[in-house]
């Protein structure tokens, strides 16, 4: 009899051992609650020639000019978004970023009054007043850049590097990246290779990398070629790229190029991302839009 007892006791404590929850965790650090509806939203613009009209003219419509017009039609998306919302939501920003930094000071201030922020509280004006400065500072920024003719080139691997999660994402919003660029990668102060993987991407190294053929996917993936990784993790992050434009002359180059940054996206972890070739903006602003109210 006391055998059964003590059978039915070990039965009944190992029971209440499973029944018994976990205990909280003291030490973890609290999640972080991402709440899509709310944007965090920036511009990264490629000041290289690319934008110079005597270096790549295009008679249809200037390089600068397509900028401007797809820059309008993200300021669009952005403003349509926040419409949709009820005031009481509202918690969204835009920025426009180059990396590096022209030498113009009036760059700074013409980036002051292009970050823009919406919260409870922003009147019914403010709308108005962001889609003029979206309409016309743009412009004032490519036409500074062209008269100062000192085209350094765009150091977008490094500010993926050092910059991108400290001015782009923020935990609990939704981020989003427009890069204005033509794809090439460039910047005097920021080339250097790691094996066979590169920070830069030029015509002339697609060419010395024998990507110029409908074999350039195996090429590739063969030599190991691409962009070295600068960051780990940005799976918080999505990327649109804007005006992918090669040179003449390898049928194959916008392919390459885009092979190159969709590659570099997935090693850094960037779930979301579309890469669009240079066109015009009235082709470009329903993707634009699109890719804004995330449907």
């Amino acid at each position: 009899m006391k055998k059964i007892f003590y059978l039915l006791m070990i039965v009944s404590l190992v029971s209440c051992c499973k029944d018994t929850p976990p205990a909280p965790c003291t030490t973890c650090p609290p999640k972080t609650e991402i709440d899509s509806n709310n944007i965090n939203l920036s511009i990264l613009i490629d000041l290289s020639d690319r934008i110079d009209p005597q270096t790549n003219p295009n008679p249809t419509m200037q390089y600068f000019q397509r900028d401007t017009e797809y820059i309008k039609a993200i300021s669009k998306g952005f403003l349509n978004h926040i419409k949709s919302k009820k005031i009481i939501t509202y918690d969204d920003q835009m920025q426009v970023f180059f990396n590096p930094e022209p030498s113009d000071p009036k760059m700074n201030e013409f980036t002051k009054e292009l970050k823009v922020a919406f919260d409870k509280n922003t009147s019914k004006d403010y709308f108005t007043s962001v889609e003029k400065k979206y309409a016309e500072l743009p412009l004032n920024i490519y036409q500074s850049a062209i008269k100062d003719g000192n085209y350094v080139g765009s150091d977008i691997w490094e500010f993926f590097r050092n910059k991108v999660k400290d001015y782009c994402i923020k935990n609990d919003r939704r981020n989003v990246l427009f890069i204005l660029t033509d794809g090439y990668m460039y910047h005097k102060d920021s080339m250097f290779s790691q094996d066979k993987q590169t920070s830069f991407l030029t015509s002339k190294l697609i060419k010395s990398n024998n990507l110029t053929d409908s074999n350039f996917k195996s090429t590739i993936e063969k030599n190991k070629f691409g962009f070295v990784k600068a960051n780990d993790n940005l799976n918080n992050l999505e990327v649109i790229v804007l005006g992918i434009n090669p040179e003449k002359g390898n049928p194959f180059e916008e392919a390459v190029i885009k092979e190159y940054w969709e590659n570099w996206f997935k090693e850094m972890k960037i779930k979301k991302y579309q890469i669009k070739s240079a066109d015009l903006p009235s082709n470009l602003e329903p993707i634009i839009l699109k890719a804004i109210s995330g449907k």
